[in-house]
């Protein structure tokens, strides 16, 4: 099967791929996690069921079909099965704001949603048609009607051009744009890193990353096509490092793709476990001080680049460990690489310029939006294909002593713990709110040395308050409020700076450059209140290290307004640990997000005789001790005994 466009040809589908392991080794387990296994007999019986089902509902060739799921097994079934019956499966996060799920929707045209039980029906308000799924992939009271088997000679999506699914990635007017991928780019992909990474049925992927992120992809499909195990990890486990860590652990995971924060995350917790052998990075820049510390023990690294619009990753290059430098590595199978100066010839070595992809692995385009895809989709000059594209990427690149180096963003749109942002759409958010009269969004490195949104707004007139640094106390409680109703968590910016005006340039535009960088104080949104027990000044005063944050913590602040985030969580968590050797779940910090609620928090999850409050106590007395005399109490206890 050849797709036109590129003028590859690939032998067999996603599916095909995936199916020729039902029949070779049927017993073997094809999925785990938290929720049970499914070997890949009941992997395909279950995606046979649920893709009569869906037939049976109308879907077929070009047909979107919603994934509102939490991460469990059920979550592959479901996404094969919409293949199985020829749809396009869209990602509908469960964690995104309900505005934002129904534009996508009906953006894509979504008439039938695969929705997880634990879903809010609110999220899926005015879905003509919704299907319940266990955590298994088995359709849930009354589901089943129009089940049995898709017929052998039945659509699966085996027209290399058909629509394979929908990804909304952040648009620079304020709306988010669905890049639509055809099932040719995918099996490329899959063919690519399969021959790349050499996975045999031995080994055991562990997939850490949302549906809604296009990365996804594959690490859920790829060690399907090579008879190995997709370990699924749950919501809670790749929001907690150590449970992370414990299930990479127990399942004997082999390898694992993650970005750079993500992997911080697991090195926080104790490190990479040693069976992950197999070390994918990407999503944004790989630091050489990481891809060190991912290189230890011997470990193979990879480190891979490539936006959604060309289907995952384009590039992939195995790291060297120092002083050798990190670059982007070579094009993957049937994908080519230009670096393109502003009059489209290909710049000098050593020249920095957009960096270009074409190839097989390209999307169609932005659905519904033609002008954009004909901005960024560009014909190709240099294939000699009929037809053929190449997508302006938007980042800066070089040839440097033969690697191909990143060298950032030549836009507006920034990466952020992995995920691709458009400043504008938060910036849009911002605008409209009725205390703003302008507003810019920028990225800063916190205390901490990661990149951070920071919003910079503009009173509107008539607004109370004074402006300056780090922002009015009631003006970015209600502001934050507002974007968390209309971006996921991700774009919700860390800090707010309120100005006179924003910075300009001599002809009008806005001079991000010019943008104060901020000082990283609390944003506090109610009255400093000093802690009253040991406990709370220890957690106050890991807060304050953590954040690096110089003023006193009060134990009213919220974690996440002084800038915290998963990694600074996963941060927290561990001294905790270390200090009073005590479990808490990182969820604990989620939910209870000051001092005083984890304080107490940790109190009812402490069951041991003595308080946590008097280990605290009793720390912060011997914290103060000489040697001496600590060496004199530790006498007297032993004598003692």
């Amino acid at each position: 099967m050849s797709d036109a466009v590129s003028g590859v040809t690939f032998p067999d589908t996603a599916l095909a791929l995936i199916r020729r392991w039902r029949d070779a080794s049927p017993d073997a387990v094809a999925v785990s996690g938290a929720d049970g296994v499914l070997t890949y007999r009941e992997l395909h019986d279950r995606v046979d069921r649920l893709a009569a089902l869906l037939r049976a509902r109308g879907v077929g060739p070009e047909v979107p079909v919603g994934l509102c799921l939490e991460r469990c097994p059920g979550m592959v079934v479901a996404l094969l099965a919409v293949w199985r019956a020829g749809g396009a499966y869209v990602p509908l996060d469960p964690g995104f704001p309900e505005d934002r799920l129904r534009f996508m929707r009906e953006d894509a045209g979504i008439r039938l949603v695969l929705a997880g039980r634990g879903v809010e029906s609110r999220l899926l308000d005015g879905v003509p048609d919704v299907v319940e799924l266990s955590q298994d992939g088995v359709p849930v009271a009354g589901g089943a009607s129009g089940g049995g088997q898709v017929p052998a000679d039945g659509p699966v999506g085996d027209a290399m051009g058909d629509l394979a699914y929908l990804m909304y990635t952040s648009g620079s007017t304020g709306r988010p744009k669905g890049v639509a991928v055809p099932h040719g780019a995918v099996v490329n992909l899959l063919e690519s890193f399969a021959s790349l990474l050499e996975l045999t049925p031995r080994d055991a992927w562990l997939a850490v990353t949302t549906l809604s992120f296009d990365i996804s992809v594959l690490e859920l499909l790829l060690p399907l096509t090579c008879g190995a195990r997709v370990v699924v990890a749950s919501g809670h486990e790749t929001a907690d490092g150590r449970a992370l860590r414990a299930r990479a652990v127990t399942e004997a995971v082999t390898i694992m793709q993650a970005t750079p924060a993500s992997w911080r995350i697991l090195l926080e917790s104790g490190g990479v476990p040693e069976n992950i052998a197999t070390r994918l990075c990407g999503g944004e820049a790989l630091p050489r001080d990481l891809a060190d510390a991912l290189l230890d023990g011997g470990a193979r690294l990879w480190n891979v680049y490539g936006p959604t619009e060309t289907t995952v990753w384009s590039t992939a290059g195995r790291v060297s460990p120092s002083p050798a430098p990190v670059d982007l590595g070579g094009p993957i199978g049937n994908t080519t690489v230009h670096i393109l100066g502003p009059d489209g010839r290909p710049v000098p070595p050593g020249e920095a310029g957009e960096l270009h992809i074409g190839g097989a692995g390209l999307a169609r385009g932005y659905r519904g939006m033609p002008g954009q895809t004909a901005a960024r989709f560009l014909p190709d000059p240099f294939s000699g294909v009929p037809g053929a594209r190449l997508y302006a990427t938007g980042d800066l690149a070089r040839i440097e002593n033969g690697r191909l180096c990143y060298l950032g963003r030549a836009d507006q749109q920034v990466k952020v713990r992995g995920f691709r942002i458009e400043l504008g759409e938060i910036e849009s958010v911002l605008r409209a709110a009725p205390e703003v009269a302008d507003a810019a969004v920028g990225v800063c490195d916190g205390p901490d040395g990661l990149p951070r949104l920071v919003a910079y707004v503009v009173r509107a007139a008539g607004e109370a308050g004074e402006p300056g640094e780090p922002g009015d106390a009631g003006l970015w409680p209600s502001l934050r409020d507002r974007l968390r109703r209309d971006v996921p968590e991700y774009m919700v910016p860390a800090h707010l700076v309120v100005l006179d005006a924003l910075p300009l340039t001599p002809n009008g535009k806005l001079d991000r450059k010019s943008l104060p960088v901020p000082e990283w104080t609390r944003a506090r949104s109610r009255p400093y209140r000093q802690p009253s027990t040991a406990l709370e000044e220890d957690l106050a005063a890991m807060w304050g290290e953590v954040l690096g944050i110089a003023e006193p913590v009060g134990v009213d602040d919220d974690f996440f307004e002084l800038g915290g985030h998963s990694l600074t969580a996963t941060q927290i968590i561990a001294r905790i640990q270390a200090r009073f050797a005590t479990n808490v779940p990182i969820v604990v910090l989620f939910e209870n997000p000051t001092v005083a609620e984890l304080a107490s928090a940790m109190d009812r999850l402490d069951d041991d005789d003595l308080d946590l409050a008097d280990i605290a106590a009793l720390r912060d007395e011997l914290d103060g001790l000489s040697a001496e005399d600590l060496a004199a109490v530790l006498d007297e206890m032993a004598s003692d005994k």
